[in-house]
C-alpha cells in the first residue's frame, strides 16, 4: 500500500474512537498515507495521532436531520479538496458524501459498517426517518468497491439485504499483557465494569437496580451519554450512590488498567433492533484480552464464540434478577471464574487485532 492515499470519514469526534484509531494505524503501517476526517466539538480534546493525519471541522448543528445534511455537505466539499486513491465511509451517515465524491473523482470507495445503521433502536422507533436511511443505504452500499462489518452474522444479513459481499473485520483492540490470575482477582474489590456510551437500551438501569441487592459490589461506568444524569439520579434515589461510580470518558489506553481492577465485565443490549441482536462490540474482546469473565446477551455472535471458548455467561433477558443471578453464580464459584478466565486466555490467542489487521490490509490491497 506504499504511497496510496486513503481517507476515512466518520461523523463523531475522533478523540475516543478506538476502532478508527487502530484501523488508520494499521493502514498507515502498511505504507498508506492515511487521513481520518471527523467532527470537532466544543469538548473535543487534542487529537495528534502518531502515524496518520486527523482532520476535523465544526458544524452549526450537532444533532438531528440538519446535522446530517450539514455534515455530509461539509464532508463532500472537504473530499473534493483532498487527494486520495481510496475513500472509506464509516457507517451510513457518511455514505452519501463519500460515494458522490468518489464518483466525481473516479476513485475507489469502501463501506465500513460499524453497525446495521438503519436498524439501530433510535430508528426502529421512528419509521419515517428509518425509510430515509434505508433509501440512502440502497442507493449507496451497492456502489462501493468493497464492504466490511464487525461480525459474521451481520455480514450475511446485510449482504443479502443489499446484494453485496461483506468481509468481516472484528472490533478487537490490540493485545495487551496477559490477564489476571485468580490470586490477583481474589484481592480485588468486587467491581462490575461497564465501558461505553451511557445510552438507552444498554441495561444500565437494571445493573444499578441490581446493586441494591448486591451491597458488597460496586458498579463502575466508564463513559458518557444521553442518560448519564438519569442514571446518577437513579443511583441516588435507590440508595446505591456510593456503590455506583461514574468515571466519565476514559482514554483507550486506560481501559486495560480498569479491566485489571474489575472482577467482572458486563455488556448488555435490550432486544429491540436487529443491530443490537447481531452486535459484537470491542468491549467483549477487551474483557477476553484482560482474562476477565463477562456477562453478555444470549445473541448469535456471542453464542458462536462462547461455544468454542466458554469465557463468559450469557443471559436471555435484561432483567434485574437475571443480572443478580449471573453475578452471584460467578461470585460464589471461584473455580468457575477461573475456568472462564482460562478460556479468555485461549480465546485471546485466536481473536487478535494482528489477525484482523492483516485481513483489513488485504481488502484495501485488492482495490
Amino acid at each position: 500500500m506504499t504511497g496510496k492515499k486513503i481517507v476515512f470519514a466518520v461523523t463523531n469526534d475522533l478523540t475516543y474512537d478506538r476502532r478508527m484509531y487502530r484501523i488508520c494505524s494499521a493502514m498507515a503501517a502498511s505504507g498508506a498515507d492515511v487521513t481520518l476526517v471527523g467532527r470537532r466539538l466544543n469538548s473535543s480534546g487534542i487529537f495528534t495521532p502518531a502515524h496518520f493525519k486527523g482532520l476535523r471541522f465544526r458544524c452549526w448543528f450537532n444533532k438531528g436531520p440538519l446535522f446530517y445534511i450539514e455534515y455530509n455537505k461539509r464532508l463532500f466539499f472537504t473530499l473534493l479538496g483532498q487527494e486520495f486513491d481510496i475513500v472509506c465511509a464509516c457507517d451510513l451517515d457518511t455514505a452519501l458524501a463519500v460515494r458522490l465524491a468518489a464518483w466525481i473523482k473516479r476513485k475507489k470507495s469502501v463501506y465500513d459498517a460499524h453497525e446495521y445503521f438503519s436498524e439501530v433502536p433510535e430508528l426502529t422507533r421512528r419509521p419515517a426517518i428509518k425509510k430515509i436511511w434505508e433509501w440512502i443505504a440502497k442507493r449507496t452500499i451497492p456502489g462501493f468497491n468493497a464492504c466490511y462489518t464487525v461480525g459474521e452474522e451481520l455480514a450475511v444479513l446485510m449482504g443479502r439485504r443489499y446484494n453485496v459481499h461483506f468481509d468481516v473485520i472484528r472490533n478487537i483492540a490490540p493485545s495487551s499483557a496477559g490477564g489476571q490470575t485468580l490470586l490477583e482477582n481474589a484481592v480485588n474489590e468486587k467491581i462490575l465494569l461497564y465501558q461505553g456510551a451511557l445510552n438507552v437500551g444498554r441495561g444500565l438501569e437494571a445493573c444499578i437496580e441490581a446493586m441494591v441487592h448486591l451491597p458488597d459490589w460496586k458498579f463502575w461506568l466508564a463513559g458518557e451519554g444521553d442518560i448519564t444524569e438519569q442514571l446518577k439520579e437513579l443511583a441516588k434515589s435507590r440508595g446505591v450512590g456510593d456503590n455506583v461510580v461514574f468515571l466519565g470518558w476514559v482514554k483507550p489506553d486506560h481501559i486495560p488498567h480498569l479491566m485489571k481492577q474489575a472482577r467482572l465485565s458486563i455488556n448488555l443490549r435490550e432486544v429491540g433492533s436487529l443491530n443490537d441482536y447481531y452486535s459484537l462490540p470491542n468491549k467483549f474482546f477487551d474483557a477476553i484480552h484482560a482474562g476477565l469473565p463477562s456477562i453478555n446477551m444470549n445473541y448469535p455472535e456471542y453464542e458462536r464464540i462462547i461455544k468454542q471458548f466458554p469465557c463468559a455467561l450469557l443471559i436471555d433477558e435484561v432483567k434485574v434478577e437475571k443480572i443478580i443471578a449471573a453475578i452471584q453464580q460467578l461470585d460464589e464459584s471461584p473455580a468457575l471464574w477461573q475456568s472462564m478466565s482460562d478460556a479468555c486466555t485461549r480465546a485471546a490467542k485466536e481473536f487478535t487485532w494482528e489477525n484482523e489487521s492483516m485481513k483489513l490490509v488485504e481488502i484495501y490491497r485488492r482495490l
